[in-house]
Order: structure tokens, then sequence, then C-alpha cells
């Protein structure tokens, strides 16, 4: 992390910038007491690609068909 006053900033605001494109975190301070953080932004996370298991299981006939009643019960605490 790396502290820098409002002055410095203003000096050479591209050089934090690329040190935060760096992954650097950069500390704004005024009179020691910090007042704003710079820091990279998380990349995004990519979506799973449609279809990514596709052909590893298959769905039975049955799947939708209605419970046994014993199962039921048990599910309703009967």
């Amino acid at each position: 992390m790396v502290r820098v006053t409002i002055d410095e900033m203003q000096h050479d605001p591209l050089k934090y910038l690329h040190q935060v494109e760096a992954g650097e975190t950069v500390v704004i301070v005024r009179s020691d007491q910090a007042i704003a953080e710079l820091r990279p932004i998380a990349p995004q996370q990519q979506l799973r690609p449609f279809g990514l298991c596709a052909g590893e299981f298959t769905v039975p006939d049955d799947f939708d068909a209605p419970l046994p009643e014993d199962i039921l019960s048990a599910f309703e605490g009967k």
C-alpha cells in the first residue's frame, strides 16, 4: 500500500494510476489522515459456459412423477 499526499497525487496522477493498474493500493492522505483509497477493481467472474456438463448425466423419464405416499409423509413430518 502506497500513501501519497494530495499534492503528490495532483503532480503526477498517471504514476499512481499505473501503480493501481499493476495491483497496488494507493491511499491519499491529507495531514496524515487517510481520505481516499484507490485500488484495482476485482476481475469479473466469467460465466460458466452453456452445456458444461453435457453428456455426463441423464435425467430419468420419471423425474417429475409424483413421489410415493410414504416419502411425502416423511417430508411433511407425519
